[in-house]
Protein backbone atom coordinates (compact mmCIF):
# COMPACT_ATOMS: atom_id res chain seq x y z
CA UNK A 1 0.00 0.00 0.00
CA UNK A 2 2.95 2.45 1.34
CA UNK A 3 4.53 1.59 -2.24
CA UNK A 4 1.15 2.62 -4.29
CA UNK A 5 0.72 5.65 -2.76
CA UNK A 6 4.55 6.71 -2.91
CA UNK A 7 4.27 5.69 -6.99
CA UNK A 8 1.29 7.67 -7.14
CA UNK A 9 2.74 10.86 -5.50
CA UNK A 10 5.60 10.78 -8.13
CA UNK A 11 4.09 10.39 -10.79
CA UNK A 12 1.75 13.36 -9.80
CA UNK A 13 5.63 15.25 -9.12
CA UNK A 14 6.25 14.61 -12.46
CA UNK A 15 3.15 15.58 -14.38
CA UNK A 16 2.97 18.78 -12.59
CA UNK A 17 6.38 19.54 -13.29
CA UNK A 18 6.08 19.01 -16.81
CA UNK A 19 3.24 20.35 -17.27
CA UNK A 20 4.04 23.52 -15.50
CA UNK A 21 7.26 23.42 -17.78
CA UNK A 22 5.16 22.93 -20.68
CA UNK A 23 2.86 25.43 -20.35
CA UNK A 24 6.20 28.35 -19.35
CA UNK A 25 7.60 27.22 -22.47
CA UNK A 26 4.64 27.96 -24.88
CA UNK A 27 3.63 31.05 -23.11
CA UNK A 28 7.45 32.04 -23.71
CA UNK A 29 7.41 30.59 -27.88
CA UNK A 30 4.12 32.72 -28.15
CA UNK A 31 5.57 35.63 -26.47
CA UNK A 32 9.13 35.04 -28.48
CA UNK A 33 6.68 34.63 -31.86
CA UNK A 34 4.81 38.19 -30.95
CA UNK A 35 7.68 40.05 -30.45
CA UNK A 36 9.55 38.86 -33.71
CA UNK A 37 6.56 39.77 -35.53
CA UNK A 38 6.40 43.10 -33.88
CA UNK A 39 10.18 43.96 -34.54
CA UNK A 40 9.82 43.27 -38.34
CA UNK A 41 6.73 45.19 -38.75
CA UNK A 42 8.95 47.78 -36.87
CA UNK A 43 11.54 46.99 -39.09
CA UNK A 44 9.56 47.85 -42.29
CA UNK A 45 8.31 51.22 -40.73
CA UNK A 46 12.24 52.15 -40.29
CA UNK A 47 12.56 51.34 -44.44
CA UNK A 48 9.18 53.53 -45.47
CA UNK A 49 10.44 55.92 -43.40
CA UNK A 50 14.59 55.70 -44.91
CA UNK A 51 12.61 55.74 -48.62
CA UNK A 52 10.54 58.84 -47.69
CA UNK A 53 13.82 60.89 -46.62
CA UNK A 54 15.82 59.59 -49.38
CA UNK A 55 13.04 60.13 -51.87
CA UNK A 56 11.66 63.73 -50.81
CA UNK A 57 16.15 64.62 -50.87
CA UNK A 58 16.07 63.62 -54.36
CA UNK A 59 12.95 65.20 -55.44
CA UNK A 60 14.46 68.39 -54.08
CA UNK A 61 17.82 67.83 -55.68
CA UNK A 62 16.59 66.74 -58.63
CA UNK A 63 14.46 70.57 -58.71
CA UNK A 64 17.63 72.01 -57.48
CA UNK A 65 19.60 71.54 -60.30
CA UNK A 66 16.60 72.52 -62.98
CA UNK A 67 16.92 75.54 -61.28
CA UNK A 68 21.09 75.98 -61.37
CA UNK A 69 20.58 74.89 -64.92
CA UNK A 70 17.57 77.81 -65.16
CA UNK A 71 19.83 80.34 -63.83
CA UNK A 72 22.51 79.35 -65.69
CA UNK A 73 20.99 79.82 -69.11
CA UNK A 74 19.49 83.17 -68.11
CA UNK A 75 23.13 84.14 -67.65
CA UNK A 76 25.50 82.51 -70.14
CA UNK A 77 22.57 82.11 -73.09
CA UNK A 78 24.04 78.68 -74.05
CA UNK A 79 21.58 75.87 -74.88
CA UNK A 80 23.91 73.48 -72.87
CA UNK A 81 23.05 74.90 -69.15
CA UNK A 82 19.52 74.03 -69.96
CA UNK A 83 20.30 69.99 -70.04
CA UNK A 84 19.53 69.58 -66.22
CA UNK A 85 16.58 72.10 -66.49
CA UNK A 86 14.93 69.67 -69.31
CA UNK A 87 16.08 66.26 -67.68
CA UNK A 88 14.94 67.07 -64.31
CA UNK A 89 11.31 66.88 -64.89
CA UNK A 90 11.42 63.20 -65.52
CA UNK A 91 13.59 62.26 -62.47
CA UNK A 92 11.33 64.86 -60.13
CA UNK A 93 7.89 63.45 -61.66
CA UNK A 94 9.42 60.35 -60.93
CA UNK A 95 10.42 60.69 -57.57
CA UNK A 96 6.78 61.75 -56.63
CA UNK A 97 5.39 58.74 -58.08
CA UNK A 98 7.64 56.99 -56.12
CA UNK A 99 6.58 58.84 -52.55
CA UNK A 100 3.06 58.81 -53.37
CA UNK A 101 3.18 54.57 -53.37
CA UNK A 102 5.07 54.67 -50.26
CA UNK A 103 2.47 57.08 -48.96
CA UNK A 104 -0.75 55.81 -50.00
CA UNK A 105 -2.07 54.76 -46.54
CA UNK A 106 -0.85 58.25 -44.73
CA UNK A 107 -3.35 60.83 -45.55
CA UNK A 108 -1.22 63.34 -43.71
CA UNK A 109 1.88 62.61 -46.00
CA UNK A 110 -0.27 62.17 -48.93
CA UNK A 111 -1.56 66.16 -48.16
CA UNK A 112 2.11 67.31 -48.07
CA UNK A 113 2.85 65.71 -50.68
CA UNK A 114 -0.22 66.98 -53.04
CA UNK A 115 0.88 70.78 -51.61
CA UNK A 116 4.30 70.08 -52.95
CA UNK A 117 3.02 68.87 -55.79
CA UNK A 118 0.98 71.68 -56.73
CA UNK A 119 4.45 74.03 -55.60
CA UNK A 120 6.81 72.19 -58.00
CA UNK A 121 4.07 72.40 -61.11
CA UNK A 122 3.97 76.14 -60.46
CA UNK A 123 8.14 76.29 -60.31
CA UNK A 124 8.08 74.69 -63.90
CA UNK A 125 5.66 77.02 -64.82
CA UNK A 126 7.06 79.86 -63.76
CA UNK A 127 10.06 79.05 -65.15
CA UNK A 128 8.92 78.01 -68.67
CA UNK A 129 7.39 81.46 -68.80
CA UNK A 130 10.20 82.82 -67.61
CA UNK A 131 12.18 81.17 -70.94
CA UNK A 132 9.32 82.38 -72.80
CA UNK A 133 10.02 86.15 -71.96
CA UNK A 134 13.64 85.43 -72.24
CA UNK A 135 13.53 84.13 -76.06
CA UNK A 136 10.51 87.05 -76.62
CA UNK A 137 12.91 89.63 -76.39
CA UNK A 138 16.08 88.82 -77.72
CA UNK A 139 17.48 86.94 -75.02
CA UNK A 140 17.84 90.01 -72.48
CA UNK A 141 17.23 90.20 -68.91
CA UNK A 142 13.90 92.43 -68.57
CA UNK A 143 12.12 93.74 -65.49
CA UNK A 144 9.39 90.99 -66.45
CA UNK A 145 11.99 88.29 -66.42
CA UNK A 146 13.37 89.20 -63.13
CA UNK A 147 9.86 89.19 -61.47
CA UNK A 148 9.68 86.10 -62.45
CA UNK A 149 12.63 84.63 -61.17
CA UNK A 150 11.79 86.72 -57.79
CA UNK A 151 8.43 84.58 -58.04
CA UNK A 152 10.13 81.54 -58.68
CA UNK A 153 12.80 82.02 -55.77
CA UNK A 154 9.68 82.81 -53.13
CA UNK A 155 8.65 79.08 -54.78
CA UNK A 156 11.68 77.83 -53.91
CA UNK A 157 11.67 78.95 -50.44
CA UNK A 158 8.03 77.42 -49.87
CA UNK A 159 8.95 73.84 -51.08
CA UNK A 160 12.44 74.12 -49.06
CA UNK A 161 10.47 74.49 -46.16
CA UNK A 162 7.80 72.01 -47.55
CA UNK A 163 10.39 69.36 -48.05
CA UNK A 164 11.89 70.22 -44.32
CA UNK A 165 9.18 69.43 -42.67
CA UNK A 166 8.32 66.19 -43.77
CA UNK A 167 12.25 65.05 -43.50
CA UNK A 168 11.85 66.36 -39.70
CA UNK A 169 8.26 64.57 -39.57
CA UNK A 170 9.99 61.31 -41.01
CA UNK A 171 13.37 61.54 -38.44
CA UNK A 172 10.98 61.96 -35.81
CA UNK A 173 9.02 58.63 -36.49
CA UNK A 174 12.41 57.08 -37.03
CA UNK A 175 13.47 57.90 -33.89
CA UNK A 176 10.33 56.62 -32.68
CA UNK A 177 10.48 53.51 -34.28
CA UNK A 178 14.12 52.89 -33.77
CA UNK A 179 13.51 53.16 -30.08
CA UNK A 180 10.53 50.91 -30.09
CA UNK A 181 12.82 48.50 -32.19
CA UNK A 182 15.07 48.10 -29.50
CA UNK A 183 13.03 47.92 -27.16
CA UNK A 184 11.30 44.73 -28.42
CA UNK A 185 14.73 43.36 -29.48
CA UNK A 186 15.68 43.46 -25.72
CA UNK A 187 12.23 42.40 -24.89
CA UNK A 188 13.05 39.37 -27.40
CA UNK A 189 16.62 38.72 -25.54
CA UNK A 190 14.91 38.70 -22.10
CA UNK A 191 12.25 36.30 -23.60
CA UNK A 192 15.23 33.69 -24.81
CA UNK A 193 16.73 33.55 -21.59
CA UNK A 194 13.57 32.95 -19.35
CA UNK A 195 13.33 29.96 -21.90
CA UNK A 196 16.77 28.68 -21.25
CA UNK A 197 16.52 29.48 -17.75
CA UNK A 198 13.23 27.25 -17.74
CA UNK A 199 14.73 24.67 -19.82
CA UNK A 200 17.66 24.16 -17.60
CA UNK A 201 15.43 24.17 -14.44
CA UNK A 202 13.42 21.51 -16.39
CA UNK A 203 16.60 19.81 -17.49
CA UNK A 204 17.66 19.60 -13.80
CA UNK A 205 13.74 18.37 -12.84
CA UNK A 206 14.86 15.18 -15.70
CA UNK A 207 17.91 14.46 -14.23
CA UNK A 208 16.10 13.82 -10.78
CA UNK A 209 13.43 11.92 -11.33
CA UNK A 210 15.72 9.96 -13.95
CA UNK A 211 18.21 8.95 -11.59
CA UNK A 212 15.70 8.63 -8.10
CA UNK A 213 12.57 8.15 -9.34
CA UNK A 214 11.57 7.94 -12.32
CA UNK A 215 11.85 4.54 -13.78
CA UNK A 216 10.17 5.75 -17.38
CA UNK A 217 13.22 7.48 -18.18
CA UNK A 218 13.25 7.28 -21.67
CA UNK A 219 10.10 9.24 -21.92
CA UNK A 220 11.44 11.92 -19.68
CA UNK A 221 14.70 12.06 -21.91
CA UNK A 222 12.26 12.47 -25.00
CA UNK A 223 10.22 15.20 -23.50
CA UNK A 224 13.61 16.73 -22.51
CA UNK A 225 15.14 16.68 -25.92
CA UNK A 226 11.69 18.00 -27.90
CA UNK A 227 11.81 21.11 -24.86
CA UNK A 228 15.38 21.40 -26.34
CA UNK A 229 14.38 21.30 -29.67
CA UNK A 230 12.14 24.26 -29.01
CA UNK A 231 14.93 26.45 -26.86
CA UNK A 232 16.79 25.95 -30.62
CA UNK A 233 14.62 26.59 -33.03
CA UNK A 234 13.61 29.81 -30.84
CA UNK A 235 17.06 30.79 -30.70
CA UNK A 236 17.63 30.54 -34.49
CA UNK A 237 14.87 32.78 -34.64
CA UNK A 238 16.30 35.73 -32.12
CA UNK A 239 19.49 34.98 -34.15
CA UNK A 240 17.85 35.60 -37.81
CA UNK A 241 16.00 37.99 -36.59
CA UNK A 242 19.24 40.26 -34.82
CA UNK A 243 21.06 39.92 -38.63
CA UNK A 244 17.90 41.34 -39.79
CA UNK A 245 18.69 44.34 -37.23
CA UNK A 246 22.25 44.80 -38.43
CA UNK A 247 21.69 44.85 -41.81
CA UNK A 248 18.32 47.36 -42.15
CA UNK A 249 21.16 49.08 -39.69
CA UNK A 250 23.84 49.03 -42.08
CA UNK A 251 21.40 50.45 -45.35
CA UNK A 252 20.55 52.77 -42.86
CA UNK A 253 24.03 54.14 -42.43
CA UNK A 254 24.68 53.96 -46.23
CA UNK A 255 21.49 55.68 -46.61
CA UNK A 256 22.71 58.35 -44.36
CA UNK A 257 25.89 58.52 -46.39
CA UNK A 258 24.45 58.85 -49.79
CA UNK A 259 22.24 61.75 -48.46
CA UNK A 260 25.40 63.38 -47.33
CA UNK A 261 27.02 62.38 -50.72
CA UNK A 262 24.21 64.37 -52.11
CA UNK A 263 24.16 67.32 -50.14
CA UNK A 264 27.96 67.72 -50.16
CA UNK A 265 27.83 67.33 -54.43
CA UNK A 266 24.78 70.04 -54.45
CA UNK A 267 26.80 72.34 -52.32
CA UNK A 268 29.98 71.93 -53.98
CA UNK A 269 28.72 71.92 -57.72
CA UNK A 270 26.92 75.44 -57.12
CA UNK A 271 29.98 76.98 -56.42
CA UNK A 272 32.02 75.18 -59.54
CA UNK A 273 29.02 76.51 -61.77
CA UNK A 274 29.70 79.62 -60.50
CA UNK A 275 33.58 79.27 -60.73
CA UNK A 276 33.40 77.72 -64.31
CA UNK A 277 31.24 80.72 -65.91
CA UNK A 278 33.52 83.08 -64.37
CA UNK A 279 36.45 81.83 -66.46
CA UNK A 280 33.92 81.39 -69.12
CA UNK A 281 33.72 85.48 -68.69
CA UNK A 282 37.23 85.96 -68.18
CA UNK A 283 38.00 84.27 -71.36
CA UNK A 284 36.05 86.30 -73.23
CA UNK A 285 36.82 89.30 -71.75
CA UNK A 286 40.45 89.19 -71.98
CA UNK A 287 40.56 87.56 -75.52
CA UNK A 288 43.66 88.32 -77.36
CA UNK A 289 44.78 91.27 -74.48
CA UNK A 290 45.81 88.12 -71.39
CA UNK A 291 48.53 89.52 -69.28
CA UNK A 292 51.12 87.05 -69.17
CA UNK A 293 50.69 83.61 -67.89
CA UNK A 294 47.18 84.11 -67.75
CA UNK A 295 45.76 80.89 -70.33
CA UNK A 296 47.64 78.94 -68.03
CA UNK A 297 46.39 80.05 -64.50
CA UNK A 298 42.65 80.07 -66.57
CA UNK A 299 43.31 76.30 -67.77
CA UNK A 300 44.90 75.59 -64.20
CA UNK A 301 41.33 76.47 -63.12
CA UNK A 302 39.73 74.83 -65.62
CA UNK A 303 41.51 71.34 -64.63
CA UNK A 304 40.78 71.57 -61.22
CA UNK A 305 37.59 72.17 -61.28
CA UNK A 306 37.14 69.77 -63.59
CA UNK A 307 38.53 67.23 -61.00
CA UNK A 308 36.71 68.52 -58.29
CA UNK A 309 33.34 67.40 -60.50
CA UNK A 310 34.92 64.07 -61.40
CA UNK A 311 35.55 63.34 -57.40
CA UNK A 312 31.83 64.15 -56.39
CA UNK A 313 30.41 62.05 -59.52
CA UNK A 314 32.56 59.31 -58.16
CA UNK A 315 31.12 59.77 -54.65
CA UNK A 316 27.54 59.85 -55.89
CA UNK A 317 28.23 57.15 -58.08
CA UNK A 318 29.60 55.06 -54.67
CA UNK A 319 26.82 55.74 -52.53
CA UNK A 320 23.30 55.41 -54.90
CA UNK A 321 21.19 52.49 -55.75
CA UNK A 322 21.23 51.83 -59.28
CA UNK A 323 18.89 49.81 -61.28
CA UNK A 324 20.60 45.94 -61.88
CA UNK A 325 20.12 43.80 -64.62
CA UNK A 326 19.66 40.21 -63.67
CA UNK A 327 21.34 37.05 -64.99
CA UNK A 328 21.66 33.86 -63.85
CA UNK A 329 25.25 32.45 -63.58
CA UNK A 330 27.48 30.12 -61.82
CA UNK A 331 29.63 32.24 -58.77
CA UNK A 332 32.43 29.72 -59.26
CA UNK A 333 32.67 30.80 -63.07
CA UNK A 334 32.13 34.53 -61.84
CA UNK A 335 34.94 34.14 -59.53
CA UNK A 336 37.33 32.81 -62.15
CA UNK A 337 36.51 35.33 -64.44
CA UNK A 338 37.48 37.81 -62.14
CA UNK A 339 40.43 36.42 -61.35
CA UNK A 340 41.41 36.38 -64.62
CA UNK A 341 41.07 40.27 -64.89
CA UNK A 342 43.81 40.30 -61.91
CA UNK A 343 45.71 38.30 -63.51
CA UNK A 344 48.68 40.13 -64.24
CA UNK A 345 48.67 41.89 -60.61
CA UNK A 346 48.99 37.98 -59.20
CA UNK A 347 51.80 37.29 -61.30
CA UNK A 348 53.46 40.25 -60.82
CA UNK A 349 53.60 39.90 -56.58
CA UNK A 350 53.94 36.15 -56.98
CA UNK A 351 50.48 35.21 -55.12
CA UNK A 352 49.53 31.79 -54.47
CA UNK A 353 45.62 31.43 -55.59
CA UNK A 354 43.83 28.71 -54.07
CA UNK A 355 40.15 28.22 -54.66
CA UNK A 356 37.90 25.89 -52.19
CA UNK A 357 34.55 25.90 -54.68
CA UNK A 358 31.28 23.90 -53.73
CA UNK A 359 31.05 21.79 -56.86
CA UNK A 360 27.45 21.77 -55.98
CA UNK A 361 26.15 25.08 -55.53
CA UNK A 362 23.18 26.55 -57.55
CA UNK A 363 23.80 28.98 -60.25
CA UNK A 364 22.89 33.19 -58.59
CA UNK A 365 20.34 35.84 -60.39
CA UNK A 366 22.87 38.96 -60.07
CA UNK A 367 24.33 42.02 -62.47
CA UNK A 368 27.32 39.97 -63.73
CA UNK A 369 29.71 43.14 -64.47
CA UNK A 370 28.81 45.01 -61.49
CA UNK A 371 29.46 41.94 -59.18
CA UNK A 372 32.47 41.28 -60.73
CA UNK A 373 33.25 44.81 -60.21
CA UNK A 374 32.78 44.38 -56.46
CA UNK A 375 34.44 40.58 -56.39
CA UNK A 376 37.53 42.37 -58.06
CA UNK A 377 37.76 44.95 -55.69
CA UNK A 378 38.49 43.04 -52.75
CA UNK A 379 40.86 40.58 -54.83
CA UNK A 380 42.53 43.94 -55.62
CA UNK A 381 42.74 45.13 -52.21
CA UNK A 382 44.18 41.71 -50.85
CA UNK A 383 46.61 41.39 -53.48
CA UNK A 384 48.24 44.82 -52.83
CA UNK A 385 47.79 43.78 -48.88
CA UNK A 386 50.39 40.72 -49.34
CA UNK A 387 54.16 40.69 -49.29
CA UNK A 388 55.65 39.80 -52.71
CA UNK A 389 56.30 36.37 -53.25
CA UNK A 390 55.07 35.10 -50.00
CA UNK A 391 50.82 35.52 -50.27
CA UNK A 392 48.22 33.14 -50.20
CA UNK A 393 44.58 34.48 -51.65
CA UNK A 394 42.10 31.76 -50.88
CA UNK A 395 38.66 31.88 -52.39
CA UNK A 396 35.73 29.73 -50.98
CA UNK A 397 32.22 29.44 -51.83
CA UNK A 398 29.82 27.19 -50.02
CA UNK A 399 25.85 27.36 -49.66
CA UNK A 400 24.77 28.38 -46.33
CA UNK A 401 20.88 28.66 -45.07
CA UNK A 402 20.07 29.06 -47.78
CA UNK A 403 22.33 31.53 -49.46
CA UNK A 404 25.46 31.67 -51.14
CA UNK A 405 28.71 32.74 -49.33
CA UNK A 406 31.78 33.55 -50.79
CA UNK A 407 34.74 34.13 -48.45
CA UNK A 408 38.13 35.93 -49.77
CA UNK A 409 40.83 35.71 -47.20
CA UNK A 410 44.95 37.30 -47.73
CA UNK A 411 47.58 36.40 -45.19
CA UNK A 412 48.47 40.11 -45.29
CA UNK A 413 49.08 42.47 -42.20
CA UNK A 414 45.31 42.54 -41.12
CA UNK A 415 43.54 46.07 -40.30
CA UNK A 416 43.03 46.99 -36.88
CA UNK A 417 40.68 47.75 -34.53
CA UNK A 418 40.17 51.22 -35.32
CA UNK A 419 40.39 51.18 -38.63
CA UNK A 420 38.03 47.83 -39.10
CA UNK A 421 34.96 50.13 -38.53
CA UNK A 422 35.94 52.37 -41.38
CA UNK A 423 36.78 50.44 -44.03
CA UNK A 424 33.47 50.76 -45.76
CA UNK A 425 33.29 54.63 -45.60
CA UNK A 426 33.81 56.48 -48.18
CA UNK A 427 37.65 58.04 -48.60
CA UNK A 428 38.51 55.96 -46.00
CA UNK A 429 41.88 54.60 -47.36
CA UNK A 430 45.48 53.36 -45.83
CA UNK A 431 47.23 53.60 -49.13
CA UNK A 432 49.25 56.53 -50.74
CA UNK A 433 47.66 56.43 -53.41
CA UNK A 434 43.52 55.85 -53.65
CA UNK A 435 40.92 57.55 -53.55
CA UNK A 436 38.56 55.33 -50.70
CA UNK A 437 35.70 54.73 -52.43
CA UNK A 438 36.39 51.01 -53.69
CA UNK A 439 35.31 49.32 -50.76
CA UNK A 440 32.26 51.97 -50.74
CA UNK A 441 31.44 51.05 -53.97
CA UNK A 442 31.27 47.46 -53.74
CA UNK A 443 29.35 47.65 -50.07
CA UNK A 444 26.81 49.75 -52.65
CA UNK A 445 27.02 46.90 -55.14
CA UNK A 446 26.05 43.85 -52.58
CA UNK A 447 23.28 46.10 -51.04
CA UNK A 448 21.59 46.67 -54.23
CA UNK A 449 21.49 42.87 -54.79
CA UNK A 450 20.03 42.51 -51.33
CA UNK A 451 23.05 40.69 -50.21
CA UNK A 452 25.44 41.05 -47.04
CA UNK A 453 28.90 41.85 -46.68
CA UNK A 454 31.46 41.80 -43.72
CA UNK A 455 34.69 41.39 -43.08
CA UNK A 456 36.97 40.06 -40.37
CA UNK A 457 40.67 40.75 -39.46
CA UNK A 458 43.77 40.90 -37.06
CA UNK A 459 46.52 42.49 -37.15
CA UNK A 460 49.47 40.08 -38.69
CA UNK A 461 46.90 37.62 -39.07
CA UNK A 462 45.54 38.46 -42.57
CA UNK A 463 41.66 39.70 -43.23
CA UNK A 464 38.44 37.64 -44.43
CA UNK A 465 35.80 39.17 -46.93
CA UNK A 466 32.51 37.40 -46.62
CA UNK A 467 29.64 38.02 -48.59
CA UNK A 468 25.93 37.00 -48.58
CA UNK A 469 23.39 36.48 -51.99
CA UNK A 470 20.49 34.90 -52.59
CA UNK A 471 20.15 32.28 -55.15
CA UNK A 472 16.90 33.23 -56.71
Amino acid sequence: MKTVIKKFAIDLRIRVGYGTAFFLLLSSYLLTIYANSELLKEARLVDHSNKIIIGVESLLSSLKDADVGFRGYLLMNEQQFLAPYINSRRAVDSNYNFLLQETANDQAEHSELTTLQRLIDKKYEVMEQGLALYRQHSFQMTDSLKVKSFFGFEIMGHIHSLVRQVQQNEQQQLKIRLDTMTTRYRTLNNVILLSLGMAILMALFGYYTYSFENKARRVADQRIADYQQQLKEQIEELDNANKQLIRMRSIEQFAATGRIARTIAHEVRNPLTNINLAVDQLKADLNGTQPENAEMMLAMICRNSARINLLITDLLNSTKFTDLVYERVSVNRLLDETLELAKDRISLKDITVMKTYSESICDISVDVERIKIAFLNIIVNAIEAMEEGKGILQIKTIARENKCVIAISDNGPGIDDESLSKVFEPYFTSKTKGTGLGLTHTQNIILNHNGHISLESKKGEGTTFTIQLDFA
